[in-house]
């Protein structure tokens, strides 16, 4: 909180030093990288904190109750199909970047292509298209379909963190100012433009002075449906896991999914009734406020010295990502999908509901949905899409 409360004070500061630092580097990049910097330098510990996963459990979920208390469904539908092209895009990128990044690397250094029976390098790279396409449990699926060793799978785990991570900070830095890629992509924006100003229209006109019973008021409604969703969730998941283990493929049986869902649904619930006017004394500015915890916090689970130790792994990583993003680019350009698109598209996938969100609301607040929405499917898609990732790196391999 003092890094975020750091960030924002300089953003607002009419210092030279900072006005000229603020028109380069996004406020919300910073939030990002400070704490990972603090990780990898060794000042704090994100392995053995545990501020992320009560910001993913309960800030994450009352965050996206009080971003879509006042959302307009109606206005979200007349964003049109572009949106969901691109996701699929992504999840395809994803799957083909995966052996043809594995094979272009091998052509350099073959000893990628080394290792016997769980310690090859294949079982390791399925486990993170796992968690591209769909999310953690998607990837423990594939650690227990391919089988890698420990080791091999905590390698893995510092590629799929730091590249993933990265690919993150770019979006972050560009969600503020997307026009530059709009223009080449010649895209339509006006959908998006529109329901921006709708929802800031209605902001508007709902503002007033909020005081301290209706600040208690939006957290203790946010609060109160995650904790709802958690006690649903919780049994959801245990009862779909032990009754109905073939829906385990759809992440199903994970209770994250379910919190997540339900506290989204409740925020899209309340949007129809009254509450829906405490938008007017700032609930989806406490939301936002919880997202940029949230933020700091995936910013401490990175280590980037540990691109070090097995730099061919990050080789493999980064032109697996970097196909993922020119392909995506590629379609978009064809359908002239918005940037907005082609980084929640990707980010449903790379990053899923804790950080689509994020990037979501980065380029407004109203737009957060859309980014959950998206990740949503990605859980559901996810352990085919790795699975079919998973031959096909195999086949690369050799084997």
């Amino acid at each position: 909180m003092g890094v975020l409360g750091f960030v924002f004070y300089t953003s607002a500061s009419a210092h030279p030093f900072f006005k000229a630092m603020y028109r380069i580097v996004p406020v919300v990049l910073l939030c990002y990288f400070i704490p990972a910097l603090f990780n990898t330098t060794g000042l704090i510990s994100g392995a053995d904190s545990q501020l992320y996963f009560v910001a993913s459990r309960y800030l994450l979920p009352t965050s996206l109750v009080l971003l879509t208390l006042s959302i307009d469904l109606k206005s979200i539908s007349r964003l049109g199909p572009k949106a969901l092209i691109m996701f699929l895009t992504g999840t395809f990128g994803i799957i083909i970047g995966g052996p043809v990044a594995l094979y272009i690397v091998a052509q350099f250094y073959p000893e990628v292509l080394g290792g016997v029976g769980a310690d090859e390098t294949w079982r390791g790279l399925a486990t993170i298209a796992g968690s591209w396409i769909g999310g953690s449990a998607n990837q423990t699926a594939m650690l227990e379909l391919f089988g890698a060793s420990p080791t091999l799978f905590s390698q893995m785990i510092a590629v799929d963190v730091i590249v993933a991570n990265l690919w993150m900070a770019f979006l972050l830095y560009w969600a503020g100012k997307p026009g530059f890629f709009d223009r080449i992509l010649k895209a339509d924006t006006s959908a998006i433009t529109a329901l921006k100003e709708k929802v800031e229209a209605h902001q508007k006109s709902n503002l007033k002075i909020p005081s301290l019973q209706d600040t208690m008021t939006i957290l203790g409604l946010g609060f109160f449906i995650t904790g709802c969703s958690h006690f649903f969730g919780d049994y959801l998941g245990g009862f779909i896991g032990e009754n109905f283990p073939e829906l385990k493929p759809y992440s199903l049986d994970s209770t994250f999914f379910w919190l997540v869902i339900l506290a989204t649904t409740g925020g899209l619930l309340l949007s129809f009734t009254r509450w829906r006017k405490l938008e007017g004394v700032g609930a989806s500015r406490i939301g936002s406020a919880l997202l940029y915890v949230l933020v700091a916090t995936i910013g401490m689970q990175m280590d980037l010295g540990a691109v070090l130790d097995n730099p061919v792994f990050f080789l493999v990583g980064i032109i697996w990502m970097a196909f993922h993003i020119l392909f995506m680019l590629m379609v978009a350009f064809i359908i002239k999908a918005p940037f907005f698109y082609v980084a929640i598209g990707s980010q449903a996938n790379v990053g899923g509901a804790a950080s689509a969100p994020i990037v979501a609301s980065a380029f407004h607040p109203a737009l957060a949905p859309v980014g959950v929405l998206l990740a949503v499917l990605g859980y559901g898609v996810g352990t085919y899409g790795a699975y079919i990732c998973g031959i096909l790196l195999q086949l690369a391999f050799g084997g």
